[in-house]
């Protein structure tokens, strides 16, 4: 590949394509220590095929450099590592803003009354549309820290797979949708349970609060740990890990094992 060519706003935006040394930088993110060599190869075609299949259109000024797109791209393509592309559906675009962006909003109240709001986001996906970034969360993500706004957002994706947007993805044949949501709407009610108690001023949650506002963000958000801190979720929801292990076909806890103790181990 020498490049990508977009169209925005009628003028044409080059974007270079990531060079060998940006697919090292990438791949040797904290998130993905473990990986063996053959995961690795697989890792970079799936986020190659990413990158062929969809149309990156940068806005409010944003440089999508190579190293950008191959931390966006292999980030993306870790959560389908043992699944395949083709998970992520036919939608199309993946638009990238710098920093957070903040879309004007209409909601209406209990009361029926329309409110029109501003939020600051750091990624948005939209089903059936585009996924949206921010380039400065992308910069924090995959830091073996909890935060992951690539998977965050392809979770989201992957959520809307089977339609609705409710935590409960299409499920593989050797699952059981009972359990998955036994052990996500359990988890998900002391979630809340316990953000209640630390808005009322007790202890705050050692997973971020914002995994409480739906079902659906809180798939995406415990996706996140899944990856990034997983001896935290397999504590915290040890029935949760287990699905999730299960969906995604992968291991992060025994992978990262060796990496807790010595992170220097090669």
């Amino acid at each position: 590949m020498v490049g990508f060519l977009h169209t925005l706003f009628g003028k044409p935006a080059v974007i270079a394509a990531p060079t060998e040394q940006d697919w090292r930088t990438a791949m040797s993110l904290p998130v993905f220590a473990g990986l063996g060599t053959p995961e690795l190869a697989t890792l970079r075609q799936l986020a190659e095929r990413l990158l062929a299949a969809k149309t990156f259109t940068p806005v409010s000024g944003a440089q999508l450099t190579g190293s950008a797109l191959a931390a966006i791209a292999t980030q993306a393509a870790l959560p389908v590592l043992n699944l395949g592309a083709g998970w992520y559906g036919t939608w199309n675009e993946i638009i990238v803003y710098p920093e957070q962006f903040v879309p004007e909003r209409e909601i209406t109240d209990d009361f029926g009354v329309v409110h029109r709001v501003r939020q600051p986001l750091s990624g948005e996906a939209w089903e059936g549309g585009p996924l949206i970034l921010s380039l400065d969360d992308v910069a924090w993500s995959g830091l073996g820290e909890g935060y992951n706004v690539v998977i965050h957002e392809f979770a989201h994706k992957l959520d809307m797979a089977n339609g609705a947007v409710d935590g409960l993805p299409p499920l593989h044949g050797d699952m059981d949708g009972r359990d998955w949501s036994a052990s996500l709407g359990a988890a998900y009610e002391d979630f809340c349970r316990r953000v209640d108690v630390f808005e009322a001023g007790g202890e705050e949650p050692v997973i971020d609060p914002y995994a409480s506002e739906s079902p659906a963000e809180f798939f995406a958000v415990l996706s996140e740990y899944f990856f990034e801190l997983p001896d935290l979720l397999a504590a915290e929801y040890p029935a949760v890990y287990a699905q999730m292990g299960r969906f995604y076909r992968q291991d992060p806890q025994s992978r990262l094992e060796p990496y807790r103790h010595d992170p220097a181990t090669p």
